[in-house]
């Protein structure tokens, strides 16, 4: 388990505290715990979180999938062995129903309610009490079918059960000396196409190969849009610039091009989550 590290950084809010206190008592009233664990802050916080409250009565969960690129394992991989949590990986089959593949607006509900099935499973089989699952304060401002399907399958939500909000959850991760403080938000790699565009292996291939290329060049926030032939390029605005400078910029057209994109752009107004989510409000 990480131990505990002073942060020079104050407390936001300053409640953060008060709130871990009371997420890790509600955690020691279950009797087991299974925490669905995609590697993401949120996630990773809430893995540590029943891990340092219920010891070896939590298990977390990382269901692998077409979706799940080889970087978030990794990511969470890493992140297990520096923790010492239990954990297991399993598969999940989204991509085996055609609503999921069609990739319409509720194409997260699809991959939650497939989850959740997989974890209800494995939860019955080791005589497992309760599951849960990382959602904090902050996601319930957004467009997020898969809340539906947390709640059909009466996930519990302790994060927003304790209304910690992402910064708190950063800063009490870095508390707590866990790697995952400061990792950009990870969506799955399904998330990069827009709706009603099918979503496929080859497709989702060809989207992770493009981030692990800008990944090699050093940057770190983005996000690889797929429009068609057209790659579009979401960067963060500390990494603008170098996105802008000449040579850069035709380094990253180069290595796309030979990925199969016949075009790459720059989005001008850079990273932000959930950007496809805005077509949904317009319309």
């Amino acid at each position: 388990m990480a131990s505990l590290i002073q942060s020079p950084v104050p407390d936001p809010g300053g409640d953060a505290s008060r709130k871990q206190a009371k997420l890790l008592g509600f955690l020691r009233t279950l009797e087991s715990v299974l925490v669905a664990f995609s590697g993401g802050a949120d996630s990773a916080y809430l893995a540590w979180a029943a891990h340092s409250a219920m010891g070896h009565r939590a298990l977390a969960v990382t269901a692998l999938s077409l979706s799940f690129s080889a970087h978030d394992r990794n990511q969470a991989e890493q992140f297990i062995r520096e923790t010492g949590i239990r954990h297991e990986f399993i598969e999940t089959f989204e991509f085996e129903n055609p609503l999921y593949i069609a990739n319409n607006a509720d194409r997260c509900y699809y991959c939650k309610d497939e989850l959740f099935d997989r974890m209800e499973a494995l939860a019955r089989e080791r005589a497992i009490r309760s599951i849960a699952y990382g959602v904090n304060a902050d996601d319930t401002r957004d467009f997020r079918p898969g809340h539906r399907a947390a709640r059909e399958h009466r996930i519990l939500a302790p994060l927003l059960e304790v209304d910690l909000h992402k910064e708190e959850i950063r800063f009490l991760s870095r508390q707590a000396g866990l790697r995952t403080w400061d990792r950009p938000a990870s969506a799955c790699l399904s998330s990069r196409v827009p709706y009603g565009t099918a979503v496929t292996p080859e497709l989702l291939s060809r989207i992770e190969q493009a981030e692990a290329a800008l990944r090699e060049m050093g940057f770190r926030q983005f996000r690889v849009r797929v429009h068609g032939e057209l790659a579009r390029i979401e960067l963060a605005s500390d990494e603008f610039a170098r996105g802008l400078d000449a040579p850069t910029a035709r380094q990253i057209a180069a290595r796309l091009k030979a990925m199969g994109f016949a075009f790459v752009a720059l989005d001008l107004e850079g990273y932000r989550q959930g950007s496809l989510n805005s077509l949904l409000k317009s319309k």
